[in-house]
């Protein structure tokens, strides 16, 4: 029988990416989740599948209210915890992921949106993040940011944005930036987010130009990333043809 990832998406053009083709690669049947669609998240089976992914967007968690679908996608990241499957959350994904844990999402002192390193803790280094960074620059584009959930982890921090990564127990884990991130596809983010980008007076030329520059190397790396994340869940490759055979292993 396939194994089977389950990813709710907000937005059709931030979706699994690079991620998409380690999944394959390790025999799984990938089904996306449109958030935004009427009654998709009311009857979508959280606990069955061997792996769930919640993707970024650019909503708030403390809109609940005017997004009634938050309510609904937070009923369902409770029943997976409680099921103790994997879980994977991205941008969105980890904040969502951090108040169903308890813990406060709000504003960050500023929209975090480029290319830029991340500072990995002592826990970090040991994780799968290892395979990511390795002193080199990550995809960022977020505003929010939250408290640490009580008993979870910290992984990897900014210098603008204290909680970047946390883990919760084995099978949880939440991160801030973008690992999926795919260079030849920054153009629907540019135009997405075009309102987003002038308000915080984003260079629009350069982040492309810098997308072209890192976002390839990235790739390969967030790529080891999610591998060595899969095999830490038990959901090892069925053949080994991961990228983390070409690429140095983390010291």
């Amino acid at each position: 029988m396939k194994r089977t990832a389950l990813a709710i998406r907000h937005l059709a053009f931030e979706n699994l990416g690079s991620f998409a083709g380690v999944l394959e690669e390790r025999g799984f049947n990938t089904i996306y989740v449109e958030a935004c669609v009427e009654g998709a998240l009311e009857h979508t089976d959280a606990e069955s599948p061997d792996l769930l992914f919640i993707l970024g967007g650019p909503v708030g968690v403390y809109d609940k209210d005017a997004y009634p679908l938050l309510k609904q996608e937070l009923a369902l990241i409770e029943r997976r915890l409680r099921c103790g499957k994997p879980l994977l959350g991205i941008c969105l994904g980890a904040q969502l992921l951090a108040h169903a844990l308890g813990a406060r999402v709000y504003p960050g002192p500023a929209k975090e949106i480029g290319w830029g390193p991340l500072s990995l803790t002592q826990e970090g280094r040991a994780s799968s993040l290892a395979w990511l960074t390795q002193d080199r620059p990550v995809f960022h584009w977020h505003g929010d940011t939250f408290d640490l959930p009580h008993g979870a982890t910290l992984l990897a921090s900014t210098g603008l944005v204290e909680n970047q990564a946390f883990s919760m127990d084995k099978n949880v884990l939440g991160v801030q930036f973008h690992p999926e991130f795919q260079g030849y596809r920054v153009e629907p983010w540019l135009v997405g987010h075009a309102c987003e980008l002038a308000q915080a007076d984003v260079d629009v030329t350069r982040l492309r130009k810098e997308s072209g520059f890192h976002a390839l190397d990235a790739e390969k790396r967030g790529r080891a990333f999610l591998g060595n994340w899969l095999d830490g869940q038990g959901l090892a490759a069925l053949h080994r043809t991961d990228l983390q055979e070409r690429i140095r292993a983390p010291s």
